[in-house]
């Protein structure tokens, strides 16, 4: 990886300290960020949808796309689809963002089914003042009812949270303006989180979501064709080149360091059939998983 992207990679998407001891739910004010860490590069935390209510000067990059508004916007972002932003104002920014996982809904809703939240949708829509102030309320409301004793107020928090998602759905989204001349680079960064998300593998019930180059293709909400010119120019090697080797040092990992079965393995790391896994293995190592393992 260029040295490049791996500056890139150490930006996280939340201060460390607002890291720990976090539930399926919060909620936090801008404000409570250091002012050095107000940017948004990728983040990291696996599992969590983030809705963002940014006050202030504001650029977005996703995949090749850049969405900029001058004043204030409502941003949404998941788990498997990494965002920054930078915030290009004088004054500083303010607002307020909220984080939780799809377990959070139980199964009352499939959060991940709102457009907002879907591959390829438009997920950042700039607001008016009258906007600004309906949903800055919404937000101080789940500030409120976070800090309660109240036995329902997770089910309070699961309804103003929805309320956002449908306050946008009503809105016009943000146009986006021409990618910038770093778009293979930052297409790259974008594709090295998605792939990276997806990974420690750390029980046998946890599988990978996404094996195949269109599959991230889609998710970028780029063209295979695209995604593959622009990692060959950042990283010599192509999308499918890539995931390969991800797979692979994770099949390494579990085939050294667990007691799962190889038919566990191969299923975790995305195979629907055991001899495909045990073909791509030897293809890349020159040895079947169990003959690597019983060397280790």
């Amino acid at each position: 990886m260029s040295t490049a992207l791996q500056d890139h990679k150490q930006h996280v998407w939340m201060p460390d300290y607002l890291q720990r001891e976090m539930g399926q739910f919060n909620v936090f004010p801008i404000s409570s960020t250091p002012a050095d860490r107000v940017n948004c590069q990728p983040y990291n935390r696996k599992g969590f949808y983030k809705i963002s209510l940014l006050n202030g000067g504001t650029r977005l990059f996703y995949a090749d796309k850049t969405l900029e508004f001058p004043e204030s916007a409502l941003l949404f972002s998941n788990p498997y689809i990494p965002y920054s932003w930078e915030h290009i104002g004088e004054d500083r920014q303010t607002g307020f963002y909220c984080i939780f996982t799809e377990a959070f809904f139980q199964e009352r809703q499939h959060v991940k089914d709102y457009p907002v939240f879907k591959p390829g949708n438009n997920c950042l829509f700039e607001l008016t003042s009258n906007q600004v102030a309906d949903i800055t309320q919404t937000f101080e409301r789940m500030l409120a009812e976070i800090d309660t004793d109240f036995a329902y107020k997770y089910d309070i928090l699961r309804n103003l949270t929805l309320d956002l998602v449908y306050k946008a759905l009503k809105m016009q989204p943000a146009e986006s303006r021409p990618a910038e001349s770093n778009g293979p680079l930052r297409i790259a960064s974008l594709f090295t989180e998605l792939l990276e998300r997806q990974f420690p593998i750390e029980s046998p019930q946890q599988r990978i979501r996404l094996r195949f180059p269109a599959e991230y293709a889609e998710h970028l909400s780029v063209h295979i064709n695209h995604l593959n010119r622009c990692l060959k120019k950042v990283t010599g090697k192509t999308t499918s080149e890539l995931i390969a080797a991800r797979i692979m040092q994770e099949a390494r990992i579990l085939l050294q360091h667990t007691d799962w079965n190889i038919s566990e393995i191969s299923w975790c790391l995305g195979f629907e059939e055991l001899p495909h896994f045990i073909n791509f293995f030897k293809k890349n190592e020159s040895h079947t998983p169990r003959h690597f393992r019983s060397l280790h």
